[in-house]
């Protein structure tokens, strides 16, 4: 390890559906956060891990900060919130514009309380039609927070995105490797299985569903063979989003389930059989016991 070796906690915040799980996934090399082109898909901090000879970067994916309807909405906002104080750069994404919303401004209201170093990343601008309109943008960011850099990126199309890690290497302090160089995240298999079935079900069902469910592992277990066998329950809020989730004969089950194990297999390496079945909770967003037996709930 050399005398310069860096390393820290880095928090990535901002409006949902902005694109930090996806560059996240990216920087880390592999599928940790799932992604969606539906906001909010991201309900807990996920921590995933980057590792090079300059040292190591550890991110917490946060919840897209939003104004809450429900009891999640809260846990959400309040999860992305309290790690602002947790860690050692902040990174805030943004979308290209020179519109200013409420909700960007709550979050510099929120960042003007932290003493830790932000550095701005205005992504997607692959979707300009005119580059040149770029400077514009950082002007009008500019103007609403000190920020340590302001950088022009693209998570999906990889523009930009070596250079985030140049710069998080610049603002992270002199420190430890916290991690084993072969770990890219602190979430256990059970989780991630049942966050990859979520997101199959988040780009699979209509619009009104996929808000209102969660996915609890219920049984795991590993046979001599090295094949896993995961039984998941799909938790919805009406009788009737229950029907569309299963679908016509079982179809739409069967696609979200194969779709997810398929991604398990990838990650994982292994062989999976995948059972899932679909209970009916209502209301279960603004049920406190519900909420922290499918996994949301304040750890701090």
């Amino acid at each position: 390890m050399n005398g310069d070796y860096r390393s820290g906690f880095v928090a990535l915040i901002g409006r949902p559906n902005v694109g930090k799980s996806t560059l996240m996934n990216h920087l880390v090399g592999q599928k940790i956060a799932i992604t969606s082109e539906k906001p909010q898909t991201t309900r807990n901090r996920i921590q995933a891990v980057y590792t090079d000879e300059r040292g190591q970067i550890i991110f917490l994916d946060t919840p897209g900060i939003h104004r809450a309807k429900n009891r999640l909405g809260e846990y959400m906002v309040n999860v992305a919130v309290g790690t602002l104080s947790e860690v050692d750069v902040v990174l805030w994404l943004v979308e290209p514009s020179t519109f200013i919303g409420a909700g960007e401004r709550r979050i510099a209201e929120l960042l003007q309380k932290v003493k830790t170093p932000v550095i701005l990343l205005i992504n997607k601008i692959d979707t300009l039609k005119d580059q040149a309109d770029i400077p514009r943008f950082v002007d009008a960011y500019r103007e609403l927070h000190e920020f340590a850099q302001i950088l022009p990126v693209s998570a999906l199309k990889n523009r930009n995105t070596d250079r985030v890690t140049e710069l998080l290497f610049r603002y992270l302090p002199r420190g430890p490797q916290y991690y084993d160089e072969d770990t890219v995240t602190d979430q256990p298999m059970r989780q991630i299985a049942a966050e990859l079935v979520r997101e199959k079900a988040l780009r699979l069902l209509s619009d009104e569903i996929p808000h209102g469910i969660a996915v609890v592992v219920e049984k795991m277990s590993e046979r001599k063979n090295g094949m896993f066998d995961i039984e998941a329950t799909v938790i919805c809020e009406r009788e009737s989003h229950k029907g569309i989730i299963i679908g016509k004969g079982g179809e739409m089950l069967r696609r979200i389930g194969t779709a997810a194990r398929h991604e398990i297999e990838n990650l994982t390496g292994t062989r999976v059989n995948l059972q899932l079945w679909v209970k009916v909770r209502k209301e279960w967003r603004d049920n406190e016991l519900y909420m922290k037996n499918y996994g949301y709930y304040e750890t701090r």
